[in-house]
């Protein structure tokens, strides 16, 4: 049986490195959106997406205004957190030291920075999310 994450254990464990899987209610007859999503996360902060402005998830994501991030260490010991949070600020354009600080987390930075780059032109949204529910599992004992 899986043991919960403590609060400082789930925060420290969502600000690590991880590709977050992003889950959206879908308005269009269609299932829930749920895409791989690199995110910004800080202990005790708000969750932060950037994504381009014409793309579905942008789009559900706005008419939705809720969502749930799931982020998991996918070999032994297995972990996870759940997040259930609040769209509490949308930005648009993404501002472009926020893009990098995304892309550099991920892709260390010149390759970050390259990434970016290569985006340049594309219209951005950034989607600022408020945590609201935690469901977290620990696999390791």
């Amino acid at each position: 049986m899986p043991k919960e994450l403590t609060e400082s254990e789930r925060q420290e464990f969502l600000s690590a490195k991880h590709v977050a899987v992003l889950s959206v209610a879908s308005t269009d007859g269609r299932p829930p959106a749920s895409v791989p999503i690199w995110y910004d996360y800080a202990p005790g902060g708000n969750i932060r997406v950037n994504t381009g402005a014409s793309r579905r998830k942008a789009r559900l994501i706005e008419q939705a205004g809720v969502v749930t991030l799931v982020v998991q260490h996918e070999e032994p010991p297995y972990q996870y957190v759940v997040v259930e949070g609040t769209v509490v600020d949308v930005t648009t354009p993404t501002p472009l030291e926020v893009r990098e600080a995304i892309a550099v987390r991920y892709l260390g930075a010149e390759a970050g920075r390259q990434f970016v780059q290569s985006m340049e032109g594309q219209d951005t949204v950034l989607f600022t999310i408020r945590p609201d529910r935690w469901l977290t599992a620990d696999f390791s004992e």
